[in-house]
C-alpha cells in the first residue's frame, strides 16, 4: 500500500478529496475531542483505526515535531500506520495545531511529555486491551519527546510501558547548519529571560524549505492554517538545546526497543547525534537506518524514497507487534 502522501496535492493532504471521502477511501474510522492537561490548556487530539477485515494487532502513539501538527503530513503517516492493523493516536502539544497556548511556544518539554503520558495512558485505558502491544512514533522534537517519556521513572512514567519506538529525523542533536550563528547562541539565556516569547532568534533557514525537499511539498507545509512561520522564541529555543544536552547525556539509559530512520543530508537534526544514540544505547533490539541524500521530513522526499523509509516503518512495526501476539496481521492491497 502507498504511503497516502502520494494522493496529496500542493494545497491539500487529501488531495481531490473531502476528509471524510480521505477516510473511508483508506479505510480507516477517525475521531477526534479536546481534552484539558493539568494547566487548563484545552489540547487536541485525534485518533485512527482501520475497519474489518484488518485485525488490529498493536497501537501506535504518535509525537509530532516543533511547529508541527497531527492534522496535516503527521496525519497522512498515522492513517498509512492504522491501514496495517494499527490504532493510532495523536495530540498536538501546546501552542500547536488546535491546542491552547502561545503559538509554537515550549519553554518547558517537561511539561509537554506529561501531558502526552497523560493522553496515552488514558486512551490505552480506554480503547486498547492490555494483551496488545504498544509503540510510539515520533519526528524531530517529538523524538526527543518520546525518549524522556521512555526514560521517566517512578509515578510520573506511563502506566503501561511502550514495546518500542520509531524515531523519524529525531532531535537527539541540532545541527550547526540550523543552530542561530555565533555568538547568537550565546546570548540565548539573556535573551529568554529579557524577551521569553519574542520570535526573534535567528536560524540558518526556514524550516520547510530545508526540510522538505520536494517543492510541491513545501507548499503543502506551508499551505497548512495551523503551521506557524515565525522565527523561534528564546525561551522555546533555550529549551530545545537544554533538551538536546540532556538526552545526550542519557543514551546509555535507552533500552526501549528502536528503530531509527533518519536523513544523510537532514541539516536540521544532525544524523551523527542520532547515530551516537544507536552506538551508546544499550537497547538489545535496535536498528539504525540513515538514507543517504535525504532531508529532514522524509515524507518529504520523492515518492521512491517515501515507499522505501515507511515500508520498513511498517515492517519494523509489524514484526514487533506479531510477535507480541503471535498474530500474523492480513490486509488487503489497497490504495
Amino acid at each position: 500500500m502507498r504511503h497516502p502522501v502520494a494522493e496529496a496535492n500542493e494545497v491539500s493532504p487529501f488531495g481531490s478529496l473531502s476528509q471524510s471521502e480521505f477516510y473511508s477511501h483508506h479505510s480507516v474510522t477517525h475521531n477526534s475531542e479536546f481534552i484539558t492537561n493539568s494547566r487548563g490548556l484545552k489540547l487536541f487530539t485525534q485518533w485512527w483505526s482501520p475497519l474489518p477485515p484488518t485485525k488490529i494487532i498493536g497501537v501506535v502513539c504518535v509525537v509530532h515535531g516543533f511547529t508541527g501538527e497531527s492534522s496535516w503530513f503527521v496525519q497522512l503517516t498515522a492513517v498509512h500506520i492504522a491501514k496495517h492493523g494499527f490504532i493510532v493516536c495523536a495530540i498536538d502539544h501546546q501552542g500547536h495545531g488546535f491546542s491552547d497556548g502561545l503559538i509554537a511556544h515550549i519553554p518547558d518539554l517537561n511539561l509537554v511529555v506529561d501531558d502526552c503520558i497523560s493522553f496515552f495512558d488514558s486512551f490505552r485505558d480506554l480503547h486498547v486491551p492490555p494483551s496488545l502491544p504498544s509503540f510510539l512514533y515520533a519526528e524531530s522534537l517529538g523524538g526527543a519527546i518520546a525518549l524522556l517519556i521512555t526514560l521517566r521513572e517512578g509515578d510520573s512514567a506511563p502506566q503501561r510501558p511502550f514495546d518500542g519506538v520509531v524515531l523519524n529525523g529525531a532531535m537527539c542533536g541540532i545541527s550547526n547548519k540550523f543552530k542561530p550563528p555565533w555568538p547568537l547562541e550565546h546570548l540565548l539565556d539573556i535573551a529568554a529571560v529579557l524577551i521569553p516569547t519574542w520570535p526573534v532568534v535567528p536560524t540558518r533557514g526556514s524550516l520547510p524549505l530545508v526540510a522538505f525537499k520536494e517543492e510541491w511539498k513545501r507548499k503543502l507545509a506551508i499551505a497548512s492554517p495551523r503551521r506557524p512561520l515565525i522565527k523561534p522564541r528564546p525561551a522555546t529555543a533555550r529549551e530545545l538545546m537544554r533538551v538536546c544536552k540532556e538526552l545526550q547525556g542519557r543514551f546509555e539509559e535507552v533500552t526501549v526497543p528502536f528503530l531509527i530512520v533518519h536523513g544523510g543530508d537532514d541539516v536540521i537534526c544532525d544524523p551523527a547525534c542520532a547515530e551516537e544514540l544507536y552506538r551508546r544505547s544499550t537497547s538489545k533490539d535496535k536498528t539504525l537506518n540513515i538514507y543517504p541524500g535525504m532531508w529532514h521530513q522524509l515524507v518529504g522526499e520523492p515518492e521512491e524514497n517515501v515507499e522505501k523509509v515507511f515500508g520498513d516503518v511498517v515492517e519494523w512495526l509489524r514484526t514487533r507487534a506479531e510477535d507480541a501476539t503471535g498474530e500474523k496481521i492480513t490486509v488487503d492491497g489497497g490504495p
